[in-house]
């Protein structure tokens, strides 16, 4: 415990160990954004209810506004800022482009993370993948580009 009822925590965040101080409280989306300033991951509904804040943890998928950060000491956490560069893209962040599976961009990250945890989950079909979604909203309606997106890459 350190001053101020602030813990330490380790992570592995994006490849690369991380340490943090985190008060019990402490999301892991607050420590993301707050503390750490990777803002690609987004606060949405901050109740779990729209994906934005979606993230990887040691693979899975999860909505980072709903854990405490303490729940994740050692793991490995993957945000969107992890996954590809402006130059080199994520298959799936390249296929986002290709079929303009976007329109304001808030909820793209937390979609895009989703969609690495579906494909990672081999979908039988465009079916499956838009169920496996559907905690992801987009106020913008490109659900339809986003599956296009996700299925191109699962080879669907």
């Amino acid at each position: 415990m350190h001053a101020h009822g602030r813990i330490a925590l380790t992570l592995i965040l994006n490849g690369a160990p991380c340490t943090a101080s985190v008060a019990p409280s402490d999301t892991l989306l607050d420590l993301l954004r707050d503390q750490l300033h990777l803002t690609g991951t987004k606060k949405g509904c901050d109740m779990g209810a729209c994906g934005a804040c979606t993230v990887l943890v040691d693979g899975r998928r999860i909505t980072s506004c709903l854990t405490l950060a303490l729940a994740h000491d050692g793991a490995a956490v993957t945000t969107i800022e992890g996954i590809g560069t402006p130059d080199e893209p994520h298959p799936l962040q390249a296929a986002f482009i290709r079929h303009d599976a976007l329109q304001c961009g808030y909820c793209t990250p937390g979609q895009i993370m989703s969609g690495i945890a579906v494909i990672a989950e081999n979908p039988s079909s465009r079916d499956a993948i838009r169920e496996a979604m559907s905690g992801n909203l987009c106020r913008g309606g490109a659900h339809p580009n986003i599956i296009d997106a996700i299925a191109e890459v699962a080879g669907l």
